[in-house]
């Protein structure tokens, strides 16, 4: 008969989510996870399998968690401008502070273990997809309303809007530069007004 778990797996896989954010996934050895995770090694390996399994499980966590707390901000929101200026906002904010030199979990992952890696692009790729939708509803609500000029291209405008959201995250690892950041979001969001 199976041991009962001693250990909750949504905190175990969140500080698996913390540590192959910080290390990345080749400098996170399976010590590490154990030391980290707080549960023997034999336990890791029942319940989230081998070190790629659990890079994946932890990766879907992050995707998930990031997306949905995105489209909670900006649903929070009703002025379309106004959200995506503080979406930025928030973003370069996080760009100040100490703990941005781990830059962002799924542009980390993107940056290590790509090209080469299929599985990895495909998860990626559902990212992107994703976040790029939420941006194109987004940008939606604000043509229906009025706020946006039903000129936009709305898909094209959510990928620019996809790809500057990422760069901020890249650039924060190299420069805590908020103004620079700032401004090249307002030239950006400049677009929406006409």
């Amino acid at each position: 008969m199976p041991r009962p778990k001693t250990f909750d797996e949504t905190e175990v896989l969140d500080k698996a989510v913390a540590l192959f954010w910080k290390q990345g996934y080749h400098s996170t050895s399976m010590q590490h996870l154990v030391d980290a995770l707080g549960i023997n090694r034999a336990s890791l390996y029942n319940t989230y399998g081998d070190k790629r399994s659990l890079f994946d499980k932890a990766l879907e966590r992050y995707r998930i968690s990031n997306q949905k707390g995105m489209e909670e901000f900006l649903a929070g929101r009703t002025s379309v401008k106004q959200g995506l200026k503080e979406l930025f906002e928030v973003a370069i904010g996080k760009s100040d502070g100490p703990s941005t030199e781990k830059g962002c979990f799924v542009v980390n992952t993107t940056t290590e273990l790509l090209p080469g890696d299929p599985e990895i692009l495909k998860a990626l790729s559902e990212n992107k997809t994703a976040i790029e939708r939420i941006f194109e509803n987004y940008l939606s609500k604000g043509v229906q309303n009025g706020e946006i000029s039903k000129t936009l291209d709305t898909k094209a405008f959510a990928s620019l809007l996809f790809t500057q959201y990422n760069g901020i995250k890249v650039l924060s690892k190299i420069s805590r530069n908020r103004q620079e950041l700032s401004d090249s979001v307002s030239l950006m969001l400049g677009i929406l007004d006409g």
